[in-house]
């Protein structure tokens, strides 16, 4: 099935700002890029390169005033919902590789040690492996309302607990934190996810974000905002929260004017 994926944010600023941008799909998924093109206006200096989790990034200078970045590009997906495997295993701290004890430990947004003994509680009881994390997506979904534009670039997985409301990066947050607690390897997810197989919501398309936990030796997806498997996720970026894969990274003073995103299938 082929999709086509793309957006178009447009700045203002006071002054020069070089900015990082993450609206890339990466390349070493499932899905296969066809077609891709990009521009940006009236922006001299650009170019990309590969961070250390394997994102593509999109490095541009841009001048004072207006300006902005388009990117388009179509996708070959498979057309196949997210894995279910009920048999995944929660496999032992001491018998993870190495590289993967990183993905067990707190980060910026990612509070597990202040929440611990809170996550123990609720979900010690459950059997390690699918079901744990289902357990906790079954939670979260019925726990945290969805609310859009309700948090902020300072809102961590603590805070969401606490106020039980969030947009999906927050859902996201809180998911890989209970994961990490119960010493479970999780990432976050953020990427394009089209409408396919569902009713569309009322609301306008936009990125999404979500997680993945690793089980019986691989990664899985994980979605507690939908809780069900969705056709057609391509990632954009891969990291220990959204810290590391922020759609927009600005080192200067500038001001989002606007943002669009698509994400359509085209033909089977």
């Amino acid at each position: 099935m082929r999709v086509n994926v793309g957006c178009e944010l447009r700045f203002s600023s006071p002054a020069p700002v070089p900015l990082v941008a993450q609206v890339l799909p990466r390349i070493d998924d499932a899905h296969e890029i066809l077609r891709e093109e990009r521009s940006a206006e009236p922006i001299d200096r650009s170019h990309e390169y590969q961070d250390a989790f394997g994102n593509r990034c999109w490095r541009i200078l841009a001048p004072a005033g207006d300006f902005s970045f388009r990117y388009d590009a179509d996708v070959m997906i498979t057309g196949q919902p997210d894995l279910v495997v009920p048999e995944a295993m929660q496999i032992p701290v001491e018998d993870l590789p190495d590289p993967l004890l990183a993905w067990t430990l707190p980060s910026r947004y990612i509070l597990s040690d202040v929440l611990g003994s809170t996550i123990w509680e609720l979900f010690g009881s459950t059997s390690p492996g699918w079901a744990r994390v289902q357990a906790i997506c079954d939670w979260i979904h019925e726990h945290i309302q969805f609310r859009a534009a309700s948090t902020t670039p300072a809102t961590t997985s603590l805070d969401v607990y606490h106020q039980r409301y969030g947009v999906c990066r927050d859902f996201a947050h809180l998911g890989i934190t209970m994961c990490r607690a119960l010493n479970i390897p999780a990432r976050y997810v953020f990427g394009y996810l089209p409408d396919i197989g569902i009713e569309p919501p009322d609301v306008p398309m936009d990125f999404h974000s979500w997680f993945e936990a690793y089980l019986s030796g691989q990664w899985y997806t994980f979605d507690a905002r939908h809780n069900e498997p969705r056709i057609g996720r391509i990632p954009i970026g891969r990291g220990r929260d959204a810290l590391d894969v922020a759609i927009v990274t600005q080192y200067g003073a500038s001001t989002l004017a606007g943002i669009s995103v698509w994400s359509d299938a085209v033909d089977a």
